[in-house]
């Protein structure tokens, strides 16, 4: 055996024996499949901004028991009246205990000429939806509504 050898050979298992304590320190603590309330409340500030959220005007349209976790269906409806100089311009649904609660994000213009959306969410576990609009005036409309989710037969 050549000393170049032994060198190698000690240099890699001194890296074999470091490595696991790497990863273990590289390794994040927390579950990343749970909730996250301080990404759920910076969405919601960073959405509303100084506005004060005016509980009117917005409705869920959604059952309140899924029996499918991964495809919840939900419907947000703009209710109040719409002009050329007012209507929304941004719609957002955020899901309060999933680990990445922004769930959807859409943008409108004046010619959209309704805002009505309807889309299929995955939900980690019951939670409470949170649907904000941002109207051309500046005002933010909010509505939320509680969502039981049952486990399907498939065990998801």
């Amino acid at each position: 055996m050549k000393r170049r050898d032994f060198v190698a050979g000690g240099t890699l298992l001194g890296a074999a024996l470091a490595m696991p304590a790497a990863w273990a320190q590289a390794r994040p603590a927390a579950n990343p499949l749970a909730p996250n309330p301080a990404e759920f409340k910076r969405n919601y500030a960073s959405f509303v901004g100084k506005a004060r959220v005016l509980e009117e005007g917005l409705k869920f349209d959604m059952p309140v028991l899924a029996d499918n976790p991964g495809a919840v269906p939900v419907g947000v409806v703009l209710t109040t009246p719409l002009t050329e100089t007012r209507y929304c311009t941004e719609l957002i649904i955020l899901a309060e205990l999933n680990p990445v609660p922004l769930a959807c994000r859409f943008a409108f213009s004046p010619l959209s000429g309704t805002t009505e959306i309807a889309v299929r969410l995955r939900l980690a576990q019951t939670q409470t939806l949170h649907a904000l609009a941002r109207m051309s005036d500046g005002r933010v409309l909010g509505a939320r509504q509680a969502v039981t989710v049952a486990a399907s037969g498939c065990g998801m």
